[in-house]
């Protein structure tokens, strides 16, 4: 029997989980909008990076038990990528033209959008990044494909530093203390740099920057650097085990919890289960949601897809962090092809080229939210031509010993700061590319 479980698992990874959510068969005679999934079930962003595809699949199911989006029904079917760019690429190139064609992908890894922003361009094909990728991309004048929706790292970065100047009592107050900056050592944790690096040229703070070798299991090196520098904070830019290890570092150096702070990626229920009570103090940005258990739309998806059987993944995970991270990213996926279907006809299937136009003028009021779910989960998001991100909002939680509890009211990251850099490093890239800045008729096509 052991054997027989074993040649199962065996065959499953070998398929790379590409599993449809729902049979293609069921949807043969109705119109269909797909919507695949670059998943991480496997590797070492694995019990972080599963809850958010088993979020993503349960909100696709509920709007399909909603009556689809206008009447067209979504199918998602997952590739494996274990978080490697090379296997990111493989599984976009498999997807995206299967099933009439693929709407939006969500790479779920910053390597993987590097890799895939000029593939998607010349596919006409969208991303969405919420929280992850390219910060410069939210300038949709040079990005035209990308979007990174409801904020990136130089969000987070600001509003984790806006967070720790509010209980200094104010920016000035940060002058002469020191923050070490522990970071993944790849593009995503250097991403978060340049806004810290900003910062701390602007408010006279000190950084100790600690780069950490991916998969980040072997961190005591970086803790005893901690240790002997006695940083005033700790700011971590962290994902998988990486978090989790640090914690734990953190925990048998003495260093204190309630002085580290984590970028969106870096404060889950998967980081501290395994601490407990001794991660107590421990806090972490939320851009927009965070665990959200008594939330309508989580209500909902119990009812109209767990109690039907047909939940993706453990229920006892419906409404965490990275569960609802998912659902949001679902929640964006579908509401930007309700918005093309207003302009090239409601109740048909999207091109990604017509879904695109849809995250570009995506318009999703609080009346909009409340409606669909999400009231006290998300404040409201409009895109445009100018600005593919739509909101900048964001909240501070606390690890209580048992579970994240919110630890500030909504933040928001300034644009006066963040605006200038965005447009600097997306001209940057244009010049590098040889790109011409979109035209107003392009913004109206």
């Amino acid at each position: 029997m052991k054997m027989k479980s074993l040649a199962l698992a065996a065959a499953i990874c070998a398929a790379g989980l590409a599993a449809l959510v729902t049979a293609p068969a069921a949807f043969a005679q109705e119109k269909v909008q797909f919507f695949p999934a670059l998943t991480g079930r496997t590797g070492p962003v694995a019990p972080n990076a599963t809850p958010w595809v088993n979020g993503h699949n349960d909100y696709m199911k509920l709007v399909n038990a909603r009556g689809g989006i206008n009447g067209v029904k979504t199918l998602v079917e997952e590739c494996e990528t274990a978080y490697a760019t090379d296997k990111g690429v493989e599984c976009y190139e498999r997807l995206k033209g299967k099933h009439g064609g693929a709407t939006v992908f969500q790479p779920l890894s910053t390597g993987i959008t590097f890799a895939l922003t000029e593939k998607v361009a010349a596919d006409k094909i969208p991303l969405i990044t919420s929280g992850y990728g390219r910060s410069d991309s939210a300038d949709g004048g040079v990005f035209k494909w990308n979007f990174p929706l409801i904020g990136h790292y130089w969000v987070a970065g600001d509003t984790v530093l806006k967070h720790l100047a509010n209980k200094e009592g104010g920016w000035d107050k940060l002058k002469g203390k020191k923050i070490a900056v522990v970071y993944h050592d790849s593009p995503f944790g250097k991403e978060l740099l340049p806004i810290i690096e900003e910062r701390s040229k602007m408010h006279g703070f000190t950084l100790q920057l600690l780069p950490v070798p991916a998969p980040g299991v072997e961190q005591k090196a970086i803790w005893l650097q901690v240790r002997q520098n006695r940083p005033d904070y700790v700011v971590m830019q962290t994902w998988g085990v990486m978090t989790a290890t640090a914690i734990k570092e953190a925990v048998a150096t003495g260093y204190p919890r309630d002085k580290m702070f984590g970028t969106w990626w870096s404060g889950a229920e998967p980081d501290l289960k395994d601490v407990g009570e001794a991660a107590k103090g421990y806090s972490a940005v939320m851009m927009q949601h965070g665990a959200e258990p008594n939330s309508p739309v989580v209500k909902e998806i119990l009812d109209k897809v767990h109690a039907k059987g047909q939940g993706t993944g453990p229920k006892d995970e419906v409404g965490s962090v990275l569960y609802m991270r998912g659902v949001v990213g679902a929640l964006l996926a579908t509401e930007g092809v309700r918005s093309a279907q207003e302009r090239f006809g409601k109740g048909k299937v999207m091109t990604g080229e017509q879904a695109r136009w849809g995250y570009e003028n995506l318009h999703l009021t609080q009346a909009k939210l409340d409606a669909l779910g999400f009231k006290d989960v998300m404040r409201p998001v409009s895109t445009s031509c100018a600005d593919h991100m739509g909101s900048a909002w964001a909240r501070v939680h606390t690890w209580d010993g048992a579970k994240f509890v919110w630890a500030s009211d909504w933040l928001q990251a300034d644009d006066q700061i963040i605006k200038p850099m965005v447009k600097q490093s997306a001209e940057r890239y244009a010049g590098e590319k040889k790109l011409q800045r979109r035209s107003p008729q392009d913004c109206q096509s």
